[in-house]
């Protein structure tokens, strides 16, 4: 049986978009079923709006230049290539609804939940990560 790692996305910033997408698809690429659950701050990841336009930690704005060079696929790539690779996301209904989002404010093919739809995941996963 294939590993299982459940993440959880609860910060919005550029970093945490990129640790997250970055264990999320190296996971799934080593054959681990993954499932993020973004609530919060860290439903930006997959805004449709929003993860276009991530910020860069305050006095990181150097590193900026460092991602062009290195070819770093953008935030919107990454969280394409994680649901082609069959990374599961889960927005949390809960702060949908306590912000005024819907579905459709986010990318095409999430799963929206509460915490027991990721829990059901989670309660026998092999990695669980907080982001």
């Amino acid at each position: 049986m294939n590993k299982k790692v459940a993440i959880i996305a609860s910060n919005g910033g550029l970093f945490d978009a990129y640790k997250v997408f970055n264990i999320a698809t190296a996971a799934a690429a080593t054959d681990q079923g993954v499932t993020i659950f973004f609530t919060f701050e860290g439903l930006n990841l997959i805004h449709k709006e929003a993860y276009n336009q991530l910020p860069m930690p305050e006095g990181k704005e150097h590193f900026a230049e460092g991602f062009t060079k290195a070819n770093v696929p953008s935030i919107p790539e990454l969280a394409a290539m994680a649901q082609e690779m069959g990374v599961k996301f889960i927005g949390c209904q809960m702060t949908m609804d306590v912000m005024g989002l819907e579905k459709e404010d986010f990318v095409n093919g999430i799963e929206v939940g509460g915490a027991v739809t990721f829990l059901e995941f989670a309660k026998d996963a092999d990695i669980t990560l907080t982001f």
